[in-house]
């Protein structure tokens, strides 16, 4: 299996994007994994702090470990958003792909100081694990939103500019970077999630080699989605989409046989089909995974 700034590259050289999805239990992995396997795409899962600690970072790692030896696919694993240092290590140690080092809602300077030494710490325990920045805070929560995040850099004035980018890179040696241009994490419940500066993303892209990736995907119209793949970007997190859907399958099943109690029963089908929870996320990664691929 290709490393993944390999795939990353390729992905990049081809105009397409890797599609990163959270986890926090099998059944979502199983899910995502089938619909990259269906369209021949390689996959990124992501557990941020708070689901890696449900699972387990070594847990995870071992669990993409056997999915990568029974399925022979290109599945990698992200250590998504760790916001400590130790965190960091953490996720180098246990054997994951890549982390983020997450300093965003820190003031620029204290963010390059923090992440630099960040992939310094991180890449000491694994010199090819991939460590990326993020530069403007949108939020930290991957849940439904009545309003957009209090200090999200929505507004063009507070946006990730270009001389903030390239000094970012060349002063912490990420290997990915996250900027602010217009996104959010979560999705609004009664409204539209704002739109991207497709011309801002063009414009890092252009200013820095290193591969650019767009947080808080879901809930982005699959115009704007498409625009910011064709201008730059290398791979799109898809987290509040994937536990909307699962909610949905969870109480879809639930309605139409509400005896079921065994979780086995609940989240997955001894005969090997698709459970509802299964199902529902199913459908989204494989539409998202079309659209990040130009399938559709």
């Amino acid at each position: 299996m290709e490393n993944l700034y390999a795939a990353i590259k390729s992905a990049s050289e081809k105009g397409v994007a890797l599609g990163h999805f959270n986890i926090s239990e099998f059944a979502a992995l199983r899910a995502i994994v089938q619909a990259a396997r269906d369209i021949n795409v390689p996959v990124i899962i992501g557990t941020s702090e708070g689901e890696a600690g449900f699972i387990g970072m070594k847990e995870a790692s071992a669990l993409i470990g056997a999915v990568r030896g029974d399925t022979g696919h290109q599945v990698y694993l992200n250590a998504d958003h760790m916001r400590s240092i130790d965190k960091a290590k953490e996720a180098a140690e246990a054997g994951y792909n890549s982390v983020i080092f997450d300093s965003a809602a820190s003031s620029f300077e204290e963010n390059i100081k923090k992440t630099k030494r960040a992939v310094e710490e991180v890449k000491s325990i694994n010199p090819d694990i991939l460590v990326e920045g993020e530069i403007g805070y949108i939020g930290v929560s991957s849940e439904l939103l009545d309003k957009v995040p209090e200090g999200a850099a929505i507004s063009s004035e507070d946006m990730t500019t270009v001389e903030q980018a390239v000094q970012f890179v060349e002063e912490t040696h990420v290997d990915l970077l996250a900027p602010a241009v217009g996104e959010i994490h979560g999705m609004m419940k009664n409204a539209k999630n704002p739109n991207l500066d497709i011309g801002r993303i063009r414009d890092i892209r252009k200013a820095v080699s290193t591969p650019l990736v767009l947080h808080g995907g879901s809930g982005i119209s699959d115009e704007d989605m498409t625009s910011a793949i064709y201008a730059g970007i290398s791979i799109v997190h898809i987290n509040t989409e994937i536990r909307v859907a699962w909610r949905m399958g969870l109480e879809k099943g639930l309605a139409q046989d509400g005896d079921r109690i065994a979780p086995y029963k609940i989240l997955s089908d001894p005969e090997g089909k698709f459970s509802d929870p299964e199902e529902e996320i199913y459908n989204v990664v494989l539409k998202r995974l079309k659209l990040f691929n130009r399938l559709i």
